[in-house]
């Protein structure tokens, strides 16, 4: 009866905190629990129903393992994980210097003023949705209009057919989205810095260290934790692709399959292309288990090296 009256007035004592987070609660609980139960169709042979989706998912056959060895004996795993691991580690490291320095260039303007214009500038390509950077890399990249053609016809040299060659896709799609991001996981980084004491910073001026030697030996080490965090939580997603960014951004070419498709891709043309909702299942679920295992063993080497810097 304690252990009762002491959950209810815990529960009252906390009422405006949990208030707060209920809805992010309930949107976990509907839009990442409940599915949960569709992973059962990974190993089941679907067929489709009039008794609705889930009579369908009960009524369909076991097969075991069957859709993860159709998905393994072709080409395609090897080339979607390929492709999503790549990239995502591209994405980590280029994205983890790029904002760090990012934030450690709009900390040292003087000027708040021009400081919040460079930051505004920088947030706003995080707001634009993937069909619309889709549509302005094609008016660069566009074989008759676009300007990146029109600029080497102007220096003497043949216009390339971008969307038939796969040859340079994995670096422009690394560009536009480190172009997509880099403003936004600057602002995380430039938080931390202002929170960092100036009275160090001062103390370091005095003794003679010079900017360079001051970012090295004092913003730098500060920021070695929330870069720990931030980074653990990218490699925990490491499994998982921008589906907006190799869908729109390509237009979804199948001549550069080979450099733009991903696991999330393959499981979206799965559906709608063949209907083999078994095998798209299986792809997901070998996405989400490699990504819980990558985050775990991650945390467990960095809890070994400093537990201070761990998510738990």
């Amino acid at each position: 009866m304690t252990a009762v009256r002491r959950f209810f007035r815990d529960l009252n004592k906390n009422k405006a905190l949990l208030l707060m987070a209920l809805p992010a609660t309930i949107w976990f609980a509907v839009f990442s629990y409940l599915p949960m139960f569709g992973l059962v169709i990974a190993f089941k042979e679907y067929r489709y129903s009039r008794d609705g989706f889930f009579a369908s998912i009960i009524e369909s056959e076991w097969v075991g393992l069957d859709n993860f060895k159709f998905l393994f004996s072709t080409d395609d795993a090897y080339i979607i994980t390929r492709n999503t691991l790549l990239y995502n580690a591209a994405f980590i490291v280029l994205g983890l210097i790029l904002s760090v320095a990012m934030a450690i260039i709009l900390s040292e303007i003087t000027n708040k003023r021009m400081s919040k214009l460079y930051q505004t500038g920088m947030f706003l390509p995080h707001f634009l949705s993937w069909v619309i950077v889709g549509y302005f890399v094609f008016s660069f990249l566009s074989y008759d209009r676009g300007v990146l053609n029109q600029i080497l016809e102007a220096a003497g040299l043949e216009s390339v057919q971008w969307y038939h060659d796969p040859t340079w896709w994995p670096l422009i799609l690394i560009v536009v989205n480190l172009w997509k991001t880099v403003g936004y996981n600057s602002v995380i980084y430039l938080a931390s810095i202002m929170g960092i004491d100036r009275s160090l910073y001062e103390a370091a001026a005095i003794d003679g260290a010079n900017k360079w030697q001051q970012i090295r030996n004092i913003t730098v080490p500060l920021l070695k934790p929330i870069i720990m965090i931030m980074t653990l939580l990218a490699i925990g997603r490491i499994f998982y692709a921008d589906f907006g960014l190799f869908y729109q951004v390509p237009r979804d070419s199948g001549t550069l399959y080979s450099v733009t498709n991903v696991i999330d891709t393959y499981v979206y043309r799965g559906l709608k292309t063949t209907g083999e909702i078994g095998m798209s299942t299986a792809a997901g679920f070998y996405q989400s288990l490699v990504g819980f295992i990558l985050v775990v063993t991650s945390n467990a080497i960095v809890r070994k090296i400093n537990k201070d810097y761990a998510l738990y």
